[in-house]
Parts: structure tokens; sequence; C-alpha cells
């Protein structure tokens, strides 16, 4: 069977889709299967020209945007580099994101196209102050949700909540497929070790959406307490630099590193001690999973599909967003008690090796893959 999976940009972030699709092919290298990895390179800026119609919605009501513009650009873009570089049959394509599934189902019409909705684009630019709620940019994205659905063979998402939020948007919530993310445990490989001042990190993009802001503010009451810790936040973002100013502000700076972008966080991440990622919003949030499988005690919120990974009190302990007394006070659940670290990060672990392996995903994968079999096979 051959196999196309479908990414935007290359898989070169940590996290999220990068860190599953690559290393999907080692389970698809046999004389049964045949997997493609395609996406568009970020040097191809304003190629495409050709005239895009969506099915379900006017898109031009919102073109006056340039916001909208942009992802009308970016689409078309995708058109181009697909018809030039595909000439390929396949007999079904997984897409990653709106744009690579509307684009393959227009190349490649007869084609059984799949598209797993990752995260919500829209959710994050309204976080990260980028767009209004409710306004033309916001609905636009928002309405990509049907026209996705209208398009594609199959829709599928990573979380529960995720299925919830996508359902107001679409006819058929119920026809929604459920797979989390799966990880290589090859790549997280838990390290002992004894840190004399409890390590914690947090691994993301520096925005808004991410809440960083509360987890220097709980930071500073930890201080206030003369809880010990260490801050590692690896990452970068257009927030960084008024995060590092509010780590001075709240005289939290000299307890507090800044690592910027750092390809491969898994090498290391296994000799902190705490993973802390205080989100506003998450569609599954799998640097969560990622943390677990190297034996990190888990704090988060419970936004999203953080509260489908961590059951409070069990494998790891959950606060509600924007709160960063109640942040503080877990991180010092976890700081001050050894033991009590160790039982959640064990627990986190054992779980996140259970239901979030790469041997199920790519399992249950096959499975959905060979349901569409024989059902069209055509080239450009």
């Amino acid at each position: 069977m051959r196999l196309l999976q479908a990414l935007f940009f290359p898989p070169e972030q940590p996290g999220g889709v990068s860190s599953m699709i690559p290393y999907l092919q080692e389970k698809f290298s046999s004389a049964r299967w045949e997997m493609e990895i395609f996406s568009l390179p970020k040097r191809i800026r304003g190629k495409g020209r050709e005239e895009v119609v969506f099915e379900t919605f006017d898109w031009t009501e919102y073109g006056d945007s340039p916001i909208v513009q942009k992802y009308m650009q970016t689409y078309r873009d995708y058109l181009w580099w697909t018809r030039l570089r595909l000439q390929k049959p396949y007999d079904l394509i997984h897409a990653h994101h709106p744009i690579a599934a509307l684009a393959m189902k227009t190349v490649f019409p007869e084609t059984p196209v799949l598209q797993t909705t990752h995260s919500s684009y829209e959710r994050e630019l309204v976080l990260n102050g980028k767009i209004e709620e409710g306004g033309p940019e916001h609905r636009f994205l928002l309405a990509m949700y049907g026209e996705l659905e209208a398009k594609t063979d199959q829709l599928i998402t990573v979380s529960d909540a995720f299925r919830r939020y996508m359902a107001p948007h679409i006819r058929h919530p119920e026809k929604v497929k459920i797979m989390p993310n799966g990880y290589d445990e090859r790549r997280f490989k838990p390290v002992p070790h004894e840190n004399e001042v409890p390590q914690l990190m947090a691994v993301c993009r520096l925005v808004p959406a991410k809440g960083l802001d509360i987890l220097l503010q709980a930071c500073a009451r930890l201080k206030e307490r003369n809880v010990p810790y260490v801050l590692h936040l690896i990452g970068d973002g257009p927030s960084r630099e008024e995060l590092e100013q509010m780590a001075q502000d709240l005289g939290v700076y000299d307890d507090t590193i800044f690592y910027g972008y750092t390809l491969h966080p898994e090498e290391f991440m296994p000799f902190f001690d705490i993973f802390v990622l205080p989100s506003r919003a998450e569609a599954f949030g799998s640097v969560f999973a990622e943390a677990a499988l190297c034996c990190l005690a888990l704090v988060g919120t419970s936004v999203g599909g953080v509260p489908e990974q961590i059951e409070h009190g069990v494998n790891g302990l959950l606060v509600p967003p924007d709160d960063a007394e109640a942040l503080a006070n877990a991180l010092e659940q976890v700081i001050v008690d050894p033991s009590y670290r160790y039982e959640l990060a064990r627990t986190a672990c054992e779980k996140a090796k259970s239901n979030y392996s790469l041997n199920r995903v790519a399992i249950e994968l096959k499975r959905l893959y060979l349901s569409y079999e024989g059902r069209g096979r055509q080239t450009v």
C-alpha cells in the first residue's frame, strides 16, 4: 500500500506531529507498505497563482484581512508545490494540517485523504493577541473545519477535548476519530540522577498561550517561601524578551535559564525532575507525554487534552489556568516531597508507555489505512 504523509512545513521542530511521523517510517518499512513524507519547504513563498473556491463557505468575505490573505497564499503555494513535485499515484494520503489536506484532495480527488487536526491555530492566535475572538480571521479559521469535513474522507484529532471543540463547527462530530500521538520510547530514556536542588523545566514556544508568565509568577512565590528550585525554559518565540524582563522584575532571573531553540530537548530532559507547563490551551500537549516517558513529574493545567493525560494526584498534578497561586502550591508539593514526586513520575511513565507508544499508533493506523484499501489510486 503506497502512503503519503502530508505535513505542513518540514518535520524539524520538536513536539507534536514532528515527534511522530518521521519515526513511523520504520514501522511501515516492509513489502506490504511504502510510505513517503511530503511538506512545503519554507523557501517557497508567493509561487501559487491558482484560483481557490471552497465548497462550504466563501472565503473572499474575509479576504480583506492580511492574515487570511497570507493563509490563502500559503494554500496556493502548497497546491503549486504539490502539482510540481508529486507525480506518483497513492493509495491513501494522511494529512496533518488543513492546508495539506485540502491541497491533496484538490490534486488527488479520487484518492482517500485522511486529516488529523493536531492543534487549534485560531485559538492560539487569539490567546497570543494576533486576532480577535469572533473577528473575521477567527470566523474564517473556524469555517475551515466544515470545509475539511466536506472534502476529506475522515477527520481525526488527538483528544476528546479537541473533538468537542470542533463539534460546533462541523456537521457530524460523532464521526471524528480520536487518535493520540505516539512516541518512540527509544528516544526517551529515564536516567537515574540526584539533583540537590529540584530542577523544573518547560519546553514550548515562548508565546502567551503557553502561560509562562503565570509560571514565572508562581516561581516568585516559591522564592518568597524559600522553596529551592531552578527553572529551565527551553524554546524560543516572540515573548522571550518580555519573559526575560518579567523574570528580572520578579527577582527570579538568576534562578531561570533561557535556552532558546533546541532541536532535541529529549536528550537532556531526563536529567531534570519536574515538567511544568501552565498552558491556556492545548489540543493534546505532546510534551507532557514526552516528559512522562523521561520519568519526570508532571504539572499542567486543566485545559484541552491535558486532563486526558494527567489524572490529578495519580500521575501528575493539575491546576486551573491563569492561577499562579495554585501553580506555586502544586510545584511546592512535588519539590519538597521527593517520594511523592517519584511516585507521580513513575505512574506517568507507565501510562505513557501503555497509551502513547509508537507501536500502538502504528497498529491503529495500519488498521485504519487498510479499511481504505482499493478505494482509489490516481496520479496527477
